[in-house]
């Protein structure tokens, strides 16, 4: 229906079934977002049908038209099931019903491949299957085998073009080589104002203030979020990779990774040294730290801190930036390099309307 039609008869609009209908899972920060984003004419072709967040969910069509729906079932609304979740877009006249992970849930994850079996479309930010163990991986290629879609462009760059820039460049016959870039937006910011001037706690401490970090920052500086993104863009260029075939260089010292949060963040001092000399000596060498995943042609991949020249594309980002450098056999001479904000819930959650948009 037109623009034009449906102002001219909003009573059809509302009796007419919707081209889409959505299962929101997750509330958080880039859920929140996307909520938000469902109250745009850019969603107007979709139906909310469904929301929930870890303990409660809603399926009631007048609560979920309301605007605090996202602050209303951190209190109400019933015990969360899934089970009636799906019943909800089962009932749903929609020629496409859609199930939206924006968790970080392994235990939703593993749900994925059943979803897409049963006819449910999946989009997603949640990283724990495409960036998980290699049979997860498998499940889900064969799952889309039965037709069902699956929107992952958010688990990457927080949206960046760079899985559907790979896709492209496959479906072309071309092939791509070697990759290397910036792939968290937190362990950007740190890096790119790390300057031997204050210590990389105190930098650590204002990122997470500002909320760069995750609550606890060794979910970034542990590196297993890189390497996943890492995992998730060699899949998808043909490597199969395992998860123990990626190299992790964490940067939390032993000591500190099995403790809690609190002592961890009452004992980042610890990490000031270690990285003041590292610093030190990549300045002698008029070099900058970054943090870097990297895969070769032969399928080796590294994710960890490593010098590069004042020269290098990694040298020259600005906060929170991204960075994706593919060498294929037609980029070859220089590669095609992807770059912008990597971290953030409303480019994010833009990320799955548009894999959302992307199924009508």
């Amino acid at each position: 229906m037109s623009a034009v039609l449906a102002e001219a008869a909003p009573a059809a609009k509302r009796e007419a079934a919707p081209a889409v209908a959505v299962v929101l899972l997750g509330t958080g920060v880039v859920g929140g977002a996307f909520l938000k984003l469902l109250n745009t004419p850019a969603a107007a072709s979709l139906r909310l049908v469904g929301a929930a967040n870890s303990r409660r969910q809603q399926t009631e069509p007048a609560k979920l038209a309301e605007r605090n729906l996202r602050e209303q079932l951190k209190s109400t609304g019933v015990q969360r099931d899934d089970a009636a979740l799906l019943a909800a877009l089962d009932a749903s006249d929609a020629t496409i019903k859609v199930i939206v992970d924006a968790t970080a849930s392994g235990e939703l994850a593993a749900r994925h491949a059943e979803w897409l079996v049963r006819g449910y479309h999946v989009v997603t930010a949640n990283k724990s299957l495409g960036g998980g163990e290699l049979p997860g991986w498998r499940a889900l290629q064969a799952a889309l085998a039965n037709g069902a879609r699956y929107g992952d462009s958010a688990t990457v760059g927080a949206g960046l073009p760079v899985l559907s820039t790979l896709r492209r460049l496959r479906q072309c016959g071309d092939a791509l080589l070697t990759l290397e870039g910036v792939f968290s937006g937190s362990l950007s910011y740190l890096f790119n104002g790390y300057d031997g001037s204050r210590p990389f706690s105190a930098l650590l401490r204002e990122a997470r203030e500002r909320g760069y970090t995750e609550p606890d920052p060794r979910a970034d500086l542990s590196g297993e979020d890189v390497a996943r993104k890492l995992l998730i863009i060699a899949r998808n260029a043909g490597f199969a990779l395992g998860w123990d075939e990626v190299q992790v260089e964490s940067l939390v010292p032993e000591p500190l990774r099995a403790i809690d949060t609190e002592q961890f963040l009452a004992r980042l001092e610890e990490l000031d040294e270690p990285l003041a000399a590292l610093h030190a000596e990549a300045k002698a060498r008029g070099n900058v730290l970054r943090f870097l995943a990297r895969l070769n042609q032969r399928g080796h991949a590294r994710v960890g801190l490593v010098e590069v020249s004042a020269e290098h594309p990694a040298a020259r980002l600005y906060g929170t930036d991204n960075q994706f450098a593919l060498t294929t056999t037609r980029y070859h001479t220089q590669p095609l390099v992807i770059q912008g904000p990597g971290a953030g819930p409303e480019v994010t959650a833009q990320a799955l309307l548009g894999d959302v948009l992307a199924l009508g």
